[in-house]
């Protein structure tokens, strides 16, 4: 069955129009978990540079988001989309009509007849829920939606202290919430604000349905632990105490007289994957304590393989330019405007983006264009 819903799924994907929402950046091609980051920083960080702003982060939260979808409703939305008929009426016939038992021992319940949600560990599952979400995108120019998958976040970049649209775009997304039977679980959804004025100010709550949203100074996005002063000690915290719970393993390994070789594929495939993950989006921000503690873990994983690790920095440098390539050559990626080349008599020069911040410098964009003029 999984093997069927593989060829359903890139059937689908491969009629999908390239414009689909480019904010949604879940089992699409070029797109990760890092692009999602990357761009909701640099959103941020381009409005922080200028003056007398701040940014309001919300951060969603479904109640079951994958069992609520309507079936009639998501097809609908396929139709539109351009998905054949027959397609569609397959997807609907294997959403609709699924008998579900509960089995306890040897005791079975009842069947019951399920006819909303998609089926629980189905390959089809998220790019459904992709498509189903797909109208959900922000009506004001200041707000930006962003998506993976059900992971959604309303950036609302406020000036002058006007936050009407944010407040109205909010709204809208409640309304939409309604429309197509999501439920927001506004006791889990909590909201960060960036302020970086030398003037505190207090900032009025956002309310969902009559209810407080709760702000917080920090947030898990997508993996990587994002704070309200957009500094990387909390991330960086975390990621070294992850690693150095896996270098128990690796001397443990060492015991049992493994090759160097074979210690070498344990560290990158678990250890190194901790540290690097997403690396393209935070760690050019990091401070230099942050990066010594994370190069301490590769230094005592090189002592414990004997063979040589590639330091972390240069693990950034080289994916900042790999990304940065493959971005310049998908025109539909959300961050491809960005790359803008200089004249034909500079070919292979890219146009530098104006900061005033250290922090908007040290971000992925800036770097990658430094890289890519750089290298050429």
């Amino acid at each position: 069955m999984k093997c069927f819903e593989r060829l359903v799924k890139d059937h689908i994907t491969s009629i999908l129009p390239d414009t689909l929402d480019p904010l949604q950046f879940a089992y699409r091609p070029n797109r990760s978990t890092d692009d999602a980051i990357a761009i909701t920083l640099h959103t941020a960080l381009t409005h922080l540079d200028k003056r007398n702003t701040y940014v309001r982060m919300l951060i969603i939260d479904y109640s079951s988001a994958f069992n609520t979808i309507v079936p009639s409703k998501l097809i609908i939305k396929l139709e539109t989309l351009g998905l054949n008929p027959a397609l569609c009426n397959l997807v609907l016939d294997f959403l609709t009509g699924r008998p579900q038992v509960v089995r306890v021992g040897n005791n079975i319940s009842t069947s019951l007849i399920l006819n909303t949600g998609t089926p629980h560990g189905c390959v089809l599952n998220p790019l459904l829920y992709s498509l189903f979400t797909y109208d959900c995108v922000a009506r004001h120019t200041s707000n930006s939606i962003i998506k993976f998958a059900d992971d959604t976040t309303v950036v609302g970049l406020i000036t002058n202290n006007d936050e009407t649209a944010h407040r109205e775009e909010v709204r809208a997304l409640g309304v939409w919430c309604r429309e197509n039977n999501l439920s927001l679980n506004v006791n889990k959804t909590k909201e960060m604000i960036v302020d970086f004025r030398k003037q505190e100010r207090e900032h009025p709550p956002i309310h969902i349905d009559g209810t407080v949203v709760e702000k917080v100074d920090s947030f898990k996005f997508l993996g990587v632990h994002i704070t309200d002063k957009l500094n990387w000690s909390t991330h960086t915290d975390s990621v070294v105490k992850k690693a150095q719970q896996r270098l128990f393993n690796l001397r443990r390994l060492k015991k049992f007289v493994l090759s160097p070789k074979t210690l070498t594929h344990f560290y990158r495939c678990t250890i190194e994957s901790i540290l690097s993950g997403c690396i393209t989006a935070w760690y050019g921000n990091c401070s230099a304590h942050n990066r010594k503690a994370l190069q301490r873990v590769v230094r005592t994983a090189q002592r414990i393989t004997g063979g040589k690790l590639p330091a972390l920095q240069d693990t950034y440098t080289t994916r900042c330019h790999k990304k940065a390539k493959k971005i310049i050559k998908d025109n539909n990626h959300p961050s491809h405007c960005l790359f803008t080349p200089l004249s034909s008599r500079r070919r292979g020069q890219y146009r530098c983006i104006k900061a005033g911040t250290e922090r908007l410098k040290n971000s992925f964009y800036l770097k990658a264009i430094r890289l890519l003029n750089s290298h050429h």
